[in-house]
């Protein structure tokens, strides 16, 4: 039963004031949407859009995105939820010690650093590519060994580098930052999206939804879990489509969840946090649809390119200016992105460490700062050492799982602190509980189903590797788990 013990909501309350853990609480409701949109919003928006109307729903993309949006708000739900009754570092990891026990709480934690870790990583390569695209346009080529895709990709490496040293001087600065990053991005976004709109012809959403079609099927390892158990043949566009094209841009929204893990930064988060988390998803929707509607009005969508969609929708109508222009957004849109991953991460890490279940001495706060500055060093450490000398295109699907594992088990958890702890105050409350948590759970078991056999077998081994840790160290060091024994010892008389 030591496996499921349970970290009380106060006791995590308790923890969050001790002097030697207290973070610095400086985060409004708007330094929160800032920071989900900041994350939400990268190089997909240009890129995504297209490739999912061109291959799977044809301008009924803008429905799939509406779909995939609902689905997000049900999980945002479920965080804002927890977000709301236990404001405490560390999101997920801490909402499931809550109410799940240990060993899951350890699994969500474990996960949420594969999915942050290797997702500040992937995006710093991103970026590191738009930055090399971008300064050739303006007549400056970076060496190519230096550069995306060489040897050492330096770039992504001094991004890192520059976002740890930010994250460690402290949160509110990296937030005015991340402000004024995301407003540079906002601007490009809506710019491309009024530019766009004068090229717009009403032809090309007839059809809107395409006729259903078979796709070529993928085989062996690289073929989706549930194709590989089924045996299901693949279809695009039609109404299947749709839905096929939202499990495809779902994973444009990830992000809105690294938001729960400020909780300890934010001066009042029972009322910001789930402003913060449903607020930015709404604004991300709106963006999205809005981009998805212009690009597929601009071009046909079987002649959207898959790669550069919206750049290639510019130069079609003799406008290639605007490729300059969408790939100094994708640097700005990229750099806030490995900021609040990076962010995340180390706030997941501070909270396990706080528990004992990593080592205490990562969670140091600094007097000054007020900031986990060993554990920024340790996140921007394998950041940069993953983004770059690690060729990580093929562990990208690896942060979709993570994350869709997490959001898995807090759904459930809502329901199961519901039945635990009813009277607690919940400032925020998911409504029609169970009915939603669980229909929030199983469609992202069904999507993280649709993900590849071969990172189902990573994912595995990422486990099989946490519970290693798990069992050799954590379990013995446990905070929780000492608390209960010396509580459990009888007292000698003297």
């Amino acid at each position: 039963m030591s496996l499921l013990r349970t970290k009380t909501i106060e006791q995590s309350l308790a923890d969050a004031d001790e002097p030697e853990y207290q973070l610095k609480k400086s985060l409004g409701a708007l330094d929160l949407v800032v920071f989900g949109v900041g994350v939400v919003i990268g190089a997909g928006i240009f890129t995504l859009t297209g490739r999912a109307a061109h291959e799977t729903a044809g301008p009924a993309i803008v429905l799939s995105f509406v779909v995939a949006a609902v689905c997000c708000g049900l999980a945002a739900m479920c965080y804002a939820e927890f977000a709301s009754t236990v404001p405490v570092s560390g999101s997920a990891y801490t909402f499931s010690y809550a109410s799940l026990g240990e060993l899951l709480a350890w699994i969500v934690g474990w996960d949420l650093l594969l999915e942050m870790f290797l997702g500040a990583s992937v995006v710093a390569q991103g970026w590191s590519a738009y930055l090399g695209t971008f300064l050739s346009q303006v007549g400056y080529d970076i060496p190519e060994s230096i550069a995306y895709g060489g040897v050492v990709d330096v770039p992504a490496v001094l991004l890192i580098l520059v976002l740890g040293g930010l994250i460690t001087i402290g949160i509110k600065e990296s937030m005015r930052v991340n402000l004024v990053l995301v407003g540079i991005k906002l601007f490009i976004v809506l710019f491309v999206i009024f530019a766009g709109i004068q090229f717009v012809s009403t032809a090309n959403y007839d059809p809107f939804i395409p006729e259903s079609q078979a796709t070529e099927s993928t085989s062996g390892l690289t073929q989706p879990l549930l194709q590989a158990m089924l045996g299901i043949e693949p279809a695009a566009f039609g109404v299947g489509g749709i839905f096929a094209g939202a499990a495809l841009v779902f994973f444009a929204y990830i992000g809105f969840d690294v938001v729960a893990t400020t909780a300890e930064e934010t001066r009042n988060p029972k009322r910001d946090l789930p402003i913060g988390i449903i607020g930015s998803l709404l604004i991300c929707t709106v963006l999205y649809c809005a981009v998805a509607l212009v690009v597929t009005g601009m071009v046909p969508y079987d002649e959207l390119s898959p790669e550069a969609a919206l750049a290639n929708a510019f130069e079609v109508h003799g406008q290639n200016w605007m490729a300059t222009v969408i790939s100094a957004g994708a640097v700005a849109g990229l750099t806030t992105v490995v900021l609040t991953l990076m962010i995340g991460a180390s706030r997941v890490m501070f909270a396990m460490s706080r528990d004992h279940l990593l080592p205490p001495g990562l969670a140091k706060v600094h007097t000054t700062f007020r900031t986990p500055w060993v554990i920024t060093a340790v996140v921007t450490a394998v950041c940069a050492v993953v983004a770059g000398l690690t060729p990580v295109g093929v562990l990208e699907e690896m942060v979709n799982i993570g994350t869709l594992s997490a959001f898995v088990l807090v759904s459930i958890g809502v329901i199961v602190l519901r039945r635990t702890r009813p009277d607690l105050p919940r400032a925020f409350r998911v409504p029609w509980v169970p009915v939603l948590p669980i229909a929030s759970a199983a469609i992202c078991l069904y999507l993280a189903l649709n993900l590849p056999v071969e990172t189902w077998l990573r994912f595995v081994v990422w486990l099989a590797i946490g519970f290693v840790i798990y069992f050799a160290y954590s379990r013995g060091h446990s905070r929780v788990g000492k608390a209960a024994a010396s509580a459990d010892t009888p007292v000698r008389p003297g």
